[in-house]
Protein backbone atom coordinates (compact mmCIF):
# COMPACT_ATOMS: atom_id res chain seq x y z
CA UNK A 1 0.00 0.00 0.00
CA UNK A 2 2.81 2.39 0.93
CA UNK A 3 4.82 1.66 -2.41
CA UNK A 4 1.38 2.13 -4.20
CA UNK A 5 1.24 5.19 -2.37
CA UNK A 6 4.78 6.13 -3.15
CA UNK A 7 4.38 5.38 -6.78
CA UNK A 8 1.69 7.71 -7.10
CA UNK A 9 3.57 11.13 -5.36
CA UNK A 10 7.13 10.52 -7.49
CA UNK A 11 4.03 10.02 -10.46
CA UNK A 12 2.26 13.37 -9.55
CA UNK A 13 5.79 15.40 -8.59
CA UNK A 14 7.33 14.06 -12.18
CA UNK A 15 4.29 15.62 -14.05
CA UNK A 16 4.35 18.56 -12.07
CA UNK A 17 8.16 19.10 -12.50
CA UNK A 18 7.88 19.00 -16.22
CA UNK A 19 4.82 20.91 -16.53
CA UNK A 20 6.54 23.70 -13.92
CA UNK A 21 9.53 23.53 -16.35
CA UNK A 22 7.63 23.76 -19.37
CA UNK A 23 5.18 27.01 -18.08
CA UNK A 24 8.64 28.01 -16.92
CA UNK A 25 10.10 28.16 -20.20
CA UNK A 26 7.35 29.38 -21.78
CA UNK A 27 6.98 32.33 -18.89
CA UNK A 28 10.75 33.00 -19.78
CA UNK A 29 10.26 33.63 -23.25
CA UNK A 30 7.45 35.43 -22.95
CA UNK A 31 9.56 37.75 -20.88
CA UNK A 32 12.24 38.09 -23.15
CA UNK A 33 9.36 38.96 -26.13
CA UNK A 34 8.00 41.70 -23.72
CA UNK A 35 11.72 43.04 -22.83
CA UNK A 36 12.93 43.15 -26.39
CA UNK A 37 9.69 45.16 -27.94
CA UNK A 38 10.26 47.46 -24.87
CA UNK A 39 13.52 47.98 -25.59
CA UNK A 40 13.45 47.91 -29.38
CA UNK A 41 10.14 49.85 -30.10
CA UNK A 42 10.86 53.84 -28.55
CA UNK A 43 14.24 53.14 -30.79
CA UNK A 44 12.12 52.20 -33.67
CA UNK A 45 9.64 54.68 -33.51
CA UNK A 46 12.22 57.50 -33.39
CA UNK A 47 14.37 56.41 -36.02
CA UNK A 48 11.33 55.97 -38.08
CA UNK A 49 9.52 59.40 -37.53
CA UNK A 50 10.42 62.22 -39.64
CA UNK A 51 10.30 66.16 -38.98
CA UNK A 52 8.48 67.50 -42.16
CA UNK A 53 10.63 70.47 -43.38
CA UNK A 54 8.91 73.43 -44.43
CA UNK A 55 9.23 74.46 -48.04
CA UNK A 56 8.23 77.56 -49.92
CA UNK A 57 7.10 76.90 -53.14
CA UNK A 58 8.18 80.33 -54.61
CA UNK A 59 8.60 81.59 -58.57
CA UNK A 60 7.27 78.97 -61.26
CA UNK A 61 7.28 80.84 -64.66
CA UNK A 62 6.79 79.50 -68.41
CA UNK A 63 9.91 80.52 -70.00
CA UNK A 64 8.52 79.08 -73.41
CA UNK A 65 6.45 81.01 -76.05
CA UNK A 66 3.58 78.71 -76.29
CA UNK A 67 -0.02 80.42 -76.37
CA UNK A 68 1.58 83.80 -75.58
CA UNK A 69 -0.42 86.19 -77.63
CA UNK A 70 -0.78 90.15 -77.35
CA UNK A 71 -2.76 89.86 -74.40
CA UNK A 72 -0.26 87.40 -72.56
CA UNK A 73 -0.58 87.75 -68.30
CA UNK A 74 2.45 86.30 -66.74
CA UNK A 75 0.33 85.53 -63.58
CA UNK A 76 -2.47 84.43 -64.67
CA UNK A 77 -0.32 81.94 -67.06
CA UNK A 78 -2.33 78.32 -66.67
CA UNK A 79 0.97 76.36 -67.71
CA UNK A 80 2.46 78.02 -65.01
CA UNK A 81 -0.29 76.82 -62.20
CA UNK A 82 -0.51 73.60 -64.05
CA UNK A 83 2.85 72.89 -63.00
CA UNK A 84 3.07 74.41 -59.75
CA UNK A 85 -0.26 72.23 -59.06
CA UNK A 86 1.39 69.12 -59.73
CA UNK A 87 4.77 69.95 -58.03
CA UNK A 88 2.84 70.51 -54.90
CA UNK A 89 0.53 67.85 -55.24
CA UNK A 90 3.51 65.09 -55.74
CA UNK A 91 5.92 66.89 -52.65
CA UNK A 92 2.79 66.51 -50.18
CA UNK A 93 1.76 62.96 -51.41
CA UNK A 94 5.48 62.19 -50.53
CA UNK A 95 4.12 63.35 -46.45
CA UNK A 96 7.57 64.86 -45.64
CA UNK A 97 6.94 68.20 -46.34
CA UNK A 98 4.63 71.19 -45.39
CA UNK A 99 4.16 73.13 -48.39
CA UNK A 100 3.98 77.06 -48.06
CA UNK A 101 2.79 78.47 -51.17
CA UNK A 102 4.53 82.53 -50.92
CA UNK A 103 3.82 84.18 -54.18
CA UNK A 104 5.43 87.30 -53.26
CA UNK A 105 8.34 85.59 -52.42
CA UNK A 106 10.57 87.43 -54.97
CA UNK A 107 10.03 90.22 -52.81
CA UNK A 108 10.11 88.55 -49.30
CA UNK A 109 14.05 87.38 -50.03
CA UNK A 110 14.80 90.57 -51.04
CA UNK A 111 13.77 92.18 -47.74
CA UNK A 112 15.27 88.98 -46.16
CA UNK A 113 18.58 89.86 -47.47
CA UNK A 114 20.93 87.90 -45.53
CA UNK A 115 18.64 87.03 -42.98
CA UNK A 116 16.66 84.14 -45.17
CA UNK A 117 15.39 82.47 -41.93
CA UNK A 118 13.07 85.26 -41.74
CA UNK A 119 11.38 83.21 -44.67
CA UNK A 120 9.92 80.62 -42.17
CA UNK A 121 10.71 78.57 -44.46
CA UNK A 122 13.68 75.41 -44.56
CA UNK A 123 13.92 75.31 -48.00
CA UNK A 124 12.76 77.39 -51.34
CA UNK A 125 11.70 75.85 -54.74
CA UNK A 126 12.15 77.61 -58.02
CA UNK A 127 10.80 76.22 -61.19
CA UNK A 128 10.40 77.11 -64.71
CA UNK A 129 8.67 75.22 -68.03
CA UNK A 130 11.90 75.42 -70.14
CA UNK A 131 10.43 73.42 -73.12
CA UNK A 132 6.73 73.05 -74.65
CA UNK A 133 5.85 71.37 -77.94
CA UNK A 134 2.98 69.66 -79.42
CA UNK A 135 2.41 67.48 -82.61
CA UNK A 136 0.27 65.69 -84.27
CA UNK A 137 0.65 63.37 -86.87
CA UNK A 138 -1.35 61.00 -88.89
CA UNK A 139 -0.93 57.85 -91.56
CA UNK A 140 -3.44 57.21 -94.26
CA UNK A 141 -4.24 54.06 -95.77
CA UNK A 142 -6.63 52.85 -98.56
CA UNK A 143 -9.47 51.37 -95.60
CA UNK A 144 -7.97 53.02 -92.14
CA UNK A 145 -6.51 55.97 -90.93
CA UNK A 146 -4.27 56.70 -87.72
CA UNK A 147 -3.59 60.13 -85.69
CA UNK A 148 -1.31 60.36 -83.28
CA UNK A 149 -0.89 63.30 -80.67
CA UNK A 150 2.03 64.28 -78.73
CA UNK A 151 3.30 67.04 -76.13
CA UNK A 152 6.93 67.21 -74.88
CA UNK A 153 7.66 69.48 -72.06
CA UNK A 154 10.93 70.21 -70.02
CA UNK A 155 10.67 71.57 -66.22
CA UNK A 156 13.72 73.39 -64.68
CA UNK A 157 14.15 73.17 -60.54
CA UNK A 158 16.42 74.89 -58.15
CA UNK A 159 16.16 73.97 -54.41
CA UNK A 160 17.61 77.17 -52.33
CA UNK A 161 18.80 75.96 -48.73
CA UNK A 162 17.51 79.02 -46.59
CA UNK A 163 19.95 78.71 -43.94
CA UNK A 164 22.91 79.47 -45.81
CA UNK A 165 21.12 80.97 -49.32
CA UNK A 166 22.60 78.28 -51.55
CA UNK A 167 21.46 76.30 -54.19
CA UNK A 168 21.94 72.68 -53.39
CA UNK A 169 19.90 71.15 -56.15
CA UNK A 170 19.55 71.92 -59.54
CA UNK A 171 18.41 70.12 -62.60
CA UNK A 172 16.06 69.78 -65.61
CA UNK A 173 14.14 66.92 -67.03
CA UNK A 174 12.17 66.56 -69.91
CA UNK A 175 8.53 64.51 -70.31
CA UNK A 176 6.45 63.23 -73.33
CA UNK A 177 3.01 62.21 -73.51
CA UNK A 178 0.88 60.32 -76.67
CA UNK A 179 -2.32 59.22 -77.66
CA UNK A 180 -3.71 57.76 -80.61
CA UNK A 181 -6.53 57.22 -82.36
CA UNK A 182 -7.53 54.96 -85.50
CA UNK A 183 -10.49 54.63 -88.12
CA UNK A 184 -11.11 51.82 -90.21
CA UNK A 185 -13.64 52.16 -92.71
CA UNK A 186 -14.78 55.96 -91.58
CA UNK A 187 -15.64 54.17 -88.15
CA UNK A 188 -13.81 55.19 -85.36
CA UNK A 189 -12.95 58.20 -82.87
CA UNK A 190 -12.38 61.60 -84.63
CA UNK A 191 -10.04 62.92 -82.19
CA UNK A 192 -9.13 67.04 -81.56
CA UNK A 193 -6.41 67.70 -79.63
CA UNK A 194 -6.25 66.34 -76.19
CA UNK A 195 -5.54 69.04 -73.23
CA UNK A 196 -4.93 66.39 -71.05
CA UNK A 197 -1.32 65.41 -72.52
CA UNK A 198 0.11 68.24 -71.41
CA UNK A 199 -0.78 67.49 -67.40
CA UNK A 200 0.79 64.10 -68.49
CA UNK A 201 3.75 65.61 -70.01
CA UNK A 202 4.87 68.14 -66.93
CA UNK A 203 3.60 65.89 -64.87
CA UNK A 204 6.18 63.14 -66.39
CA UNK A 205 9.00 65.92 -66.25
CA UNK A 206 8.59 66.61 -62.52
CA UNK A 207 8.16 63.01 -61.33
CA UNK A 208 11.59 62.83 -62.52
CA UNK A 209 12.78 65.50 -59.82
CA UNK A 210 11.01 64.90 -57.30
CA UNK A 211 12.89 62.23 -55.89
CA UNK A 212 15.98 64.23 -56.05
CA UNK A 213 14.23 67.31 -54.52
CA UNK A 214 13.13 64.58 -51.47
CA UNK A 215 16.51 63.35 -50.94
CA UNK A 216 18.35 66.30 -50.52
CA UNK A 217 15.54 67.85 -48.14
CA UNK A 218 15.64 65.01 -45.58
CA UNK A 219 19.52 64.32 -45.84
CA UNK A 220 20.66 67.25 -44.09
CA UNK A 221 19.47 67.45 -40.43
CA UNK A 222 16.61 69.40 -39.78
CA UNK A 223 17.20 72.92 -38.38
CA UNK A 224 15.70 75.50 -36.16
CA UNK A 225 16.44 79.01 -34.05
CA UNK A 226 15.63 80.06 -30.31
CA UNK A 227 13.39 82.55 -31.01
CA UNK A 228 13.48 84.08 -27.50
CA UNK A 229 13.98 83.49 -24.00
CA UNK A 230 11.15 84.71 -21.36
CA UNK A 231 10.74 83.43 -17.79
CA UNK A 232 13.52 80.78 -18.26
CA UNK A 233 11.27 78.92 -21.07
CA UNK A 234 13.63 78.71 -24.54
CA UNK A 235 10.86 79.71 -27.49
CA UNK A 236 11.94 77.69 -30.73
CA UNK A 237 11.10 77.55 -34.21
CA UNK A 238 8.81 74.45 -35.24
CA UNK A 239 5.89 72.53 -33.61
CA UNK A 240 2.82 69.65 -33.66
CA UNK A 241 2.13 69.90 -37.49
CA UNK A 242 6.30 68.72 -38.07
CA UNK A 243 6.38 66.02 -35.94
CA UNK A 244 8.33 67.78 -32.90
CA UNK A 245 6.64 65.69 -29.60
CA UNK A 246 7.05 66.16 -25.68
CA UNK A 247 10.55 64.97 -24.77
CA UNK A 248 12.36 65.69 -28.06
CA UNK A 249 16.37 66.56 -27.48
CA UNK A 250 17.92 68.59 -30.03
CA UNK A 251 21.70 69.98 -29.66
CA UNK A 252 22.14 73.57 -29.68
CA UNK A 253 25.35 75.17 -31.75
CA UNK A 254 27.26 78.36 -31.92
CA UNK A 255 27.55 79.51 -35.09
CA UNK A 256 30.91 79.08 -36.47
CA UNK A 257 33.22 81.87 -38.36
CA UNK A 258 32.31 82.81 -42.02
CA UNK A 259 34.91 83.22 -44.21
CA UNK A 260 34.93 84.25 -48.06
CA UNK A 261 35.92 81.58 -50.61
CA UNK A 262 38.82 83.43 -52.67
CA UNK A 263 37.75 81.21 -55.84
CA UNK A 264 34.20 82.47 -56.14
CA UNK A 265 33.69 85.08 -53.74
CA UNK A 266 31.06 83.73 -51.61
CA UNK A 267 30.93 83.61 -47.97
CA UNK A 268 31.00 80.04 -46.21
CA UNK A 269 29.93 79.42 -42.55
CA UNK A 270 32.25 77.21 -41.00
CA UNK A 271 31.12 74.22 -38.90
CA UNK A 272 29.41 75.50 -35.54
CA UNK A 273 30.48 74.49 -31.68
CA UNK A 274 28.12 72.18 -29.41
CA UNK A 275 27.33 73.89 -26.60
CA UNK A 276 24.55 72.45 -25.49
CA UNK A 277 20.79 70.85 -26.00
CA UNK A 278 17.14 72.34 -25.77
CA UNK A 279 14.20 69.42 -24.50
CA UNK A 280 10.89 70.28 -25.90
CA UNK A 281 8.20 70.71 -23.04
CA UNK A 282 5.16 71.68 -24.99
CA UNK A 283 4.35 72.88 -28.07
CA UNK A 284 2.12 75.53 -28.91
CA UNK A 285 0.91 77.64 -32.30
CA UNK A 286 -2.42 76.99 -34.62
CA UNK A 287 -0.45 77.02 -38.03
CA UNK A 288 2.79 76.09 -39.30
CA UNK A 289 3.81 79.66 -39.85
CA UNK A 290 2.92 80.53 -36.12
CA UNK A 291 4.14 77.26 -34.07
CA UNK A 292 6.29 77.26 -31.73
CA UNK A 293 7.89 74.73 -29.08
CA UNK A 294 8.87 75.89 -25.48
CA UNK A 295 12.12 73.93 -24.32
CA UNK A 296 14.18 73.67 -21.18
CA UNK A 297 18.06 73.91 -21.92
CA UNK A 298 21.06 72.71 -20.43
CA UNK A 299 24.39 73.82 -21.54
CA UNK A 300 26.25 76.89 -21.75
CA UNK A 301 25.27 80.35 -20.97
CA UNK A 302 23.67 82.14 -24.14
CA UNK A 303 24.06 85.74 -25.03
CA UNK A 304 20.76 87.06 -25.11
CA UNK A 305 21.07 89.93 -27.41
CA UNK A 306 22.71 88.19 -30.05
CA UNK A 307 20.54 84.65 -30.26
CA UNK A 308 20.72 84.55 -34.28
CA UNK A 309 24.56 83.49 -33.27
CA UNK A 310 22.86 80.00 -32.53
CA UNK A 311 20.86 77.12 -34.17
CA UNK A 312 19.58 73.66 -33.41
CA UNK A 313 20.12 70.50 -35.03
CA UNK A 314 18.54 67.97 -35.42
CA UNK A 315 21.43 65.06 -35.50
Amino acid sequence: MDMRRDYRLYTMNYALNKTSNIMDKKITLLLLAVMTILAVSPLSAQSERTIKRKVAIGRFTNETQYAKGLFYDREQDPMRKQALDILSAKLAASGKFILLERDDLDVIVSEAGEGMNKIGADYIILGSITKYGRKAEGDQRVFSSTKTQTVEAGVSVRLVDVATGLIIYSDEAEGYAETTSKTVMGIGGQQGFDATLSDKAISSAISQLVENIINKCMNKPWRSYIMTIDDGAYYISGGASQGLVAGDSFAVYRRGKSVKNPQNGLMVELPGTKIGTVNIQMTIGDTPETELSICSYQGDSLDMENLSNYYILEK
